[in-house]
């Protein structure tokens, strides 16, 4: 009898543990709180959270240069940027795909992509692979909505940037920048999270 409650013990706690592994590689969910990240950009220097001056948050999209879904995006990023860096929430886009598995998506390549579109934002690459294991995007381009509390940033929405990869001019639900114009006028997010469409990401084979 009291090796079949040990065995029960053992078995819950082992069960336990599991669901708490499982739901770390899940990565974060809204009202988590974000890790900060120090990772090189294509201009040179290293981004990270803690060096923003006089943000209200961050906009950080995983993505990459090869995905056409990000191909898509990109001029949106663009005018994103634009539109709320002066508000007090930049864009930080990183690119976590493995080069050996998508040469495309090399440093050399970044840097190319960046200098070819003109990116006014922060464009790093996860080369451990690390950030997006925390953060647990499985998508180019996924979107992850951070709002600054005192030295703190929380998660206020995941997903998609709109419904629209496709064509910009048909998008008909802006996910992103309602989240973002709720955060400003301090509101509640109407949308807490999409399905994040797109390519699927290049993981390590050492990462999985």
């Amino acid at each position: 009898m009291k090796n079949t409650k040990k065995f029960i013990g053992i078995f819950q706690a082992l069960l336990l543990l599991a669901t708490v592994s499982l739901a770390q590689n899940n990565g974060y969910e809204v009202g988590d709180e974000a890790m900060d990240f120090h990772l090189q950009t294509v201009s040179g220097s290293q981004v990270s959270l803690e060096g923003l001056e006089g943000n209200r948050g961050a906009i950080v999209i995983f993505s990459c240069n090869t995905c056409p879904y990000v191909q898509a995006y990109e001029d949106r990023m663009i005018e994103l940027h634009q539109t709320y860096a002066s508000k007090g929430y930049p864009l930080i886009a990183i690119n976590s795909n493995d080069e050996k598995i998508s040469p495309g998506d090399s440093f050399e390549a970044m840097k190319t992509r960046a200098a070819e579109k003109k990116f006014p934002f922060a464009y790093a690459y996860d080369k451990s692979q690390e950030v997006i294991r925390a953060y647990g995007a499985t998508r180019t381009p996924q979107v992850y909505l951070l709002e600054k509390e005192s030295d703190r940033y929380i998660v206020r929405y995941i997903g998609a940037i709109d419904n629209n990869y496709q064509d910009a001019t048909s998008v008909s639900e802006f996910y992103l920048a309602d989240a973002l114009d709720a955060l400003l006028s301090g509101a509640r997010v109407p949308r807490e999270t999409t399905k994040a469409i797109g390519c699927s990401i290049k993981w390590s084979r050492n990462s999985r």
